[in-house]
C-alpha cells in the first residue's frame, strides 16, 4: 500500500440515526485503535512451558480519538449532546485504502481549550459500545 494522506482518515457521525453520516467538523488529527484481551490457559502440561491463549475468548474493543478546531457546526453540537445524554450512536471511521469500520460508540471524553491569541480547539475520545463491522474499500 502506498503512503496515505492523513486528512483522508475520517471520523463520521450519524447525526440523526437515519444512516446519514457526516464528517466531524474541524478535526485535524484522527486515530482509531483496536484491542483484544487475552485469556491465558497455560498449565503444567503446556508444551515447553510456553504460554497458551484461548482462541476467540476475551473482550474486543476499539477506541477513537480526534482533535481539531472548534467550528460550532452541527457535528460539534451533536457530539456535546451525545456526551451529556450518554448516547451510543453509530460512527464510521474511513481508513484510506483499507476500509470502513462502523458501529456504536460512546463519547467517553470531550475537552475544549484555547489560548488568548489562538483558536479554540477540542479533543474527543470514544469507546466502542457493541459489535463493529468492517467493509474493505
Amino acid at each position: 500500500m502506498a503512503a496515505q494522506n492523513g486528512k483522508d482518515l475520517l471520523i463520521k457521525l450519524d447525526l440523526s440515526g437515519a444512516g446519514q453520516f457526516e464528517t466531524i467538523a474541524g478535526l485535524r488529527a484522527s486515530r482509531i485503535s483496536f484491542n483484544a484481551e487475552t485469556v491465558d490457559v497455560t498449565s503444567l502440561e503446556s508444551q515447553g512451558g510456553w504460554r497458551e491463549l484461548l482462541s476467540g475468548a476475551g473482550v474486543k474493543s476499539a477506541s477513537i480519538s480526534g482533535s481539531g478546531v472548534f467550528k460550532d457546526a452541527a457535528t460539534d453540537e451533536r457530539a456535546r449532546q451525545i456526551f451529556f445524554d450518554g448516547e451510543r450512536p453509530e460512527f464510521q471511521v474511513i481508513i484510506p485504502d483499507f476500509g470502513i469500520i462502523q458501529g456504536a460508540f460512546m463519547i467517553s471524553g470531550i475537552e475544549y481549550s484555547g489560548s488568548y491569541n489562538g483558536e479554540a480547539t477540542y479533543e474527543v475520545t470514544m469507546a466502542s459500545a457493541g459489535a463493529l463491522s468492517f467493509v474493505a474499500i
